[in-house]
């Protein structure tokens, strides 16, 4: 062993540092705990929508689409092969980002942009991307906002109800309008369904972008908390980013300089707000035990604090000495062969982590036994497509432990529009 491997190994960044079975044993026994109701890291939100659903052609649904600073509304339709029409789209910007906005600001932003959809479809799909508790009427109910939307009258306050009320008083007949509101995994999830209807033994909705979250369908006697009074596949939002997962030291050391430090534990480990920051963490500790040496150093105090953008950048190409860590490292090949083995091993951790996220996701669906029938998985997110050897890795554990391990098979697709589409399929859901 050398200086790197000593150093990977001593501070558990290695794939092989993760036991994928004690690992997997954690996630579905939290996952169980979580359906039941009992103390868990994972929430396990029963969606109150089944992937078991009908697209009828031609039928159109009113889509909402808020998340991050934008809010999305359109009009989706699905013709005779499945494929759907999107029409009349409009972005705007969320409210609450530039300023802070009251309820009745809120909703009456949401219908001034509904108003001239309101007549089109009884439907409306909502796929609200922020917290929020989704309610056996399909409602959603804000648990907290990220801090781009200052809204904090709508905390607590039903989005479908009130938004129906705000329409209602501007003299619109909302009688007979259905609102369905749906996380924004779930309705990646809902969207693999217009994709792949005839070769898919489930579904499971996976986002690996600035955040992570996983959504699957389960058998709805084994969401206890809920009380389901007949037996039907729901689709639960798994919320998976929270797993109280602990690894090595240096991670217990990251999760101190983050902000809420004792929460979304797995999310930092795997996804774009923290990969590049966590790489730095770990660089800094490399300087410290001597792997990087002192010029490097000197050289990597003069650049901006790195992000998962820029740590790629040097994977994928770890000569352009346009890349800030290229200059780093300069013509010292101690130097830059010790960078790229630690951010590489970091990434093929994270490749690990990933693949038995999904792989409990796999198991817990009962399905995907049968490779002709595989569990299709819809993964969005540009972290997960864009970080170098990532999604490489991802596939590779995947094959090891969900298919040669478990033999189970899945495919993974990425669908376009996937929020607008998922919103479009709960609003026919209902």
């Amino acid at each position: 062993m050398d200086d790197v491997d000593r150093f990977l190994e001593r501070h558990a960044l290695y794939a092989s540092s993760v036991d994928e079975d004690k690992v997997l044993s954690f996630f579905l026994s939290e996952m169980d705990k979580g359906l039941k109701g009992d103390d868990s890291s994972l929430a396990m939100i029963d969606a109150y929508v089944s992937a078991d659903v009908s697209i009828k052609s031609g039928e159109s649904v009113i889509v909402l689409d808020a998340g991050g600073t934008n809010f999305r509304t359109c009009l989706v339709s699905f013709d005779e092969n499945r494929r759907p029409v999107i029409s009349d789209f409009r972005k705007v910007g969320m409210p609450g980002v530039k300023e802070e906005v009251s309820k009745k600001e809120f909703f009456s932003i949401l219908a001034d942009n509904v108003e001239r959809l309101i007549d089109k479809s009884d439907r409306i799909g909502f796929c609200f991307s922020y917290a929020a508790e989704i309610t056996e009427d399909h409602d959603g109910i804000p648990v907290v906002f990220s801090k781009e939307v200052k809204a904090p009258e709508v905390i607590g306050e039903k989005l479908g109800k009130n938004l129906l009320a705000e329409l209602g008083s501007r003299g619109y007949d909302v009688s007979k309008k259905k609102v369905a509101v749906v996380n924004d995994t779930v309705a990646t999830l809902l969207a693999a369904i217009a994709e792949c209807p005839d070769d898919a033994s489930s579904y499971v909705g996976f986002i690996l972008g600035t955040g992570t979250n996983t959504a699957y369908e389960e058998s709805a006697r084994n969401i206890v908390k809920s009380g389901h009074s007949i037996d039907k596949k729901e689709i639960v939002n798994v919320e998976s980013g929270c797993l109280a997962l602990p690894l090595g030291d240096l991670d217990e050391g990251f999760l101190k300089t983050t902000k809420d430090p004792g929460n979304y534990l797995f999310e930092k480990k795997i996804s774009g707000a923290y990969l590049g920051p966590f790489s730095a963490f770990v660089i800094e500790k490399a300087i410290e035990e001597g792997v990087l040496s002192k010029e490097f150093e000197s050289a990597y105090r003069t650049i901006e604090p790195l992000n998962t953008t820029r740590m790629s950048h040097y994977l994928e190409m770890c000569h352009n000495s346009e890349y800030d860590l290229v200059r780093c490292v300069g013509d010292r090949e101690g130097d830059a062969t010790a960078l790229y083995r630690i951010l590489k091993s970091i990434i093929e951790r994270a490749g690990k982590l990933t693949a038995i996220n999904l792989t409990a996701a796999v198991l817990k669906s009962g399905k995907g036994t049968e490779p002709r029938y595989p569990v299709v998985i819809n993964a969005d997110g540009t972290t997960f497509y864009k970080t170098e050897f990532l999604e490489f890795y991802t596939r590779l554990y995947l094959d090891l432990i969900l298919e040669k391990k478990h033999q189970r098979y899945y495919r993974i697709v990425n669908i376009d529009n996937s929020p607008t589409l998922g919103a479009a399929i709960a609003g026919l859901a209902i």
